[in-house]
């Protein structure tokens, strides 16, 4: 199991929000998706809202809403998702982020404890 990360803020729906403003989800989500088999990601340079839905993940189970853990504008996306989408649950944290946001507004986000208190 891989220990939530304590150098980012998590949002209760498993979306985390690292200080560069790269978003992914927890490993806790990627968990109960299953494998991954395919991300539609955000347009760069669409402006979200926190808490809007703003890319897809599908696995084998079923298909899955990425809420935006803050409001801003889409930066940059993961390309490298388009051809290993299974990125997203070999590193969630890491190779498998989704988006890259520059935040304007952050909202209310939970520290790595907080998170894992409620996700389990």
């Amino acid at each position: 199991m891989t220990t939530t990360p304590t150098d980012r803020k998590y949002a209760t729906s498993h979306e985390w929000l690292a200080g560069d403003g790269k978003v992914g989800i927890t490993d806790h989500a990627q968990d109960q998706l299953g494998d991954v088999v395919y991300v539609e990601l955000p347009e760069v340079g669409r402006e979200v809202e926190k808490g809007e839905a703003v890319a897809v993940v599908e696995s084998v189970k079923t298909a899955s809403d990425i809420y935006a853990p803050a409001s801003g504008k889409i930066v940059a996306v993961n390309e490298e998702l388009s051809g290993n989408p299974e990125l997203v649950n070999s590193a969630p944290y890491e190779g498998g982020w989704l988006f890259q946001i520059e935040v304007t507004e952050e909202g209310e986000l939970l520290d790595a404890a907080a998170y894992e208190a409620q996700a389990h």
